[in-house]
């Protein structure tokens, strides 16, 4: 059974196994669906009007619906002079095909692509089991910080991109939070995000942008197109009269959950803005680096990427974002598809 509430107010439905599953975009769903992973009825948001829309308010701040589609948020004239970084992001992912069905919210609360995870035939940390496979596995493209039980990436760039904004989130059924709240420490094994059962994310609103920001995307991948990133950086710099006044770096593909790097913001602001000073604070972005026994060639690449972003976001101007690729060859192909996205 499916429905289709038109407003918020319709939503309201049955917590805990009588919940109904949201759907949005539905790109990953209908395989989860098909796999067995998800069952039961479906409440589908598409006819929630709502959701949709990107509203300014007069401090240029924008909060955006859940169901706008990530090709209408990279393509968005006004989103990418005041969110380059955000926008450039959005861009790169996945695939076109992709991009114009899936949606913001969607996008933020995924699952992970662990093969073990995804896997009809065993049960992971993450599906009730009791310990995590990949550990004793093959995990070539999981953690290299190790924060938690369970050693799966965050499959999510939005969500990277956006703790690079110090963005929030609005929740219909439960707390509004930031999106640091959202995702937690990735110290929790039980999920991808620490959105309540039956709680709806509705909109993402973004703090006012910064003047004279300077923003790049970069993302380092094991071929060439339509690839999950081995790392994924966003930068956000001001700079003013040759010095770093203001800094914002966050990281994916490398932890349970995606990382900001307070210690390479601090080494950067009051610094100059130069190959010097972005190599010494990219250097720091590995420090805290746990890999698995598969996994220790991401932390180069952590480095690597970080100094790629940084010099990227220097050079671009306030009113434009950088997004680019570097392919990397880390290690033998693994046995299972890691698709592309």
């Amino acid at each position: 059974m499916i429905r289709f509430p038109t407003e918020l107010v319709q939503i309201e439905a049955p917590k805990g196994e009588d919940a109904p599953v949201i759907r949005a975009g539905g790109t990953d769903l209908g395989e989860r669906r098909r796999l067995r992973m998800v069952t039961g009825p479906l409440l589908d948001l598409r006819d929630v009007a709502e959701l949709r829309t990107v509203e300014w308010d007069p401090t240029g701040a924008a909060t955006l619906g859940a169901r706008v589609t990530i090709a209408e948020a990279a393509a968005d004239e006004a989103l990418v002079r005041a969110y380059p970084g955000l926008c450039a992001a959005a861009g790169a992912l996945a695939t076109p095909q992709i991009r114009a069905v899936g949606t913001l919210g969607g996008n933020l609360l995924q699952a992970n692509r662990c093969w073990y995870f995804r896997s009809p035939d065993v049960r992971c940390l993450k599906r009730g089991g009791t310990t995590c496979l990949s550990r004793a596995g093959d995990h070539l493209y999981h953690s290299c910080f190790d924060l938690g039980p369970c050693a799966c990436v965050h499959p999510s760039t939005l969500g990277m991109a956006l703790l690079a904004y110090e963005a929030s989130v609005m929740v219909h059924g439960a707390a509004d939070r930031t999106v640091e709240a959202l995702y937690g420490d990735g110290s929790d094994a039980t999920g991808d995000h620490r959105l309540e059962p039956g709680a709806v994310l509705t909109h993402v609103v973004m703090p006012p942008p910064r003047a004279n920001e300077q923003a790049a995307y970069f993302r380092t991948i094991s071929r060439a197109r339509s690839e999950w990133p081995l790392v994924e950086v966003l930068v956000r710099l001001v700079i003013e009269g040759g010095t770093v006044s203001f800094a914002r770096v966050a990281m994916g593909g490398v932890a349970p959950v995606p990382l900001r790097l307070p210690a390479v913001e601090a080494a950067l602001v009051g610094g100059p803005a130069d190959s010097a000073a972005f190599a010494k604070a990219a250097a720091i972005a590995k420090d805290g680096a746990k890999p698995l026994p598969m996994t220790g060639y991401k932390v180069a690449l952590v480095e690597g990427t970080v100094l790629e972003t940084l010099e990227r976001a220097s050079h671009a101007t306030p009113s434009e974002a950088t997004a680019g690729t570097a392919v990397a060859e880390p290690a033998p192909p693994a046995t299972a598809d890691q698709g592309g996205a």
